[in-house]
C-alpha cells in the first residue's frame, strides 16, 4: 500500500483544495414575467429568450 514519505503541510493541502468550492450560477429575472432563470437559457415556462418568443412554452402545450 502506498505510504507518503513526508507529511503534507496544511498550507500545501489547502492550496490543492482551493478549486473545490461550489460557486453559485448567475441568474437573471425575466423583465416581462419576473421569472428567474439561468443566463443564455430559454425560459421553459414561457418559451421566451431575451424578450423574443423562440418556442412553445409549457403553459401553451
Amino acid at each position: 500500500m502506498a505510504h507518503p514519505k513526508r507529511k503534507i503541510s496544511k498550507t500545501r493541502r489547502d492550496k490543492r483544495r482551493t478549486h473545490d468550492s461550489l460557486t453559485s450560477r448567475p441568474m437573471i429575472a425575466d423583465p416581462v414575467t419576473g421569472d428567474v432563470s439561468l443566463y443564455h437559457r430559454v425560459n421553459l415556462e414561457t418559451g421566451m429568450y431575451r424578450g423574443q418568443k423562440v418556442m412553445k412554452g409549457r403553459s401553451e402545450a
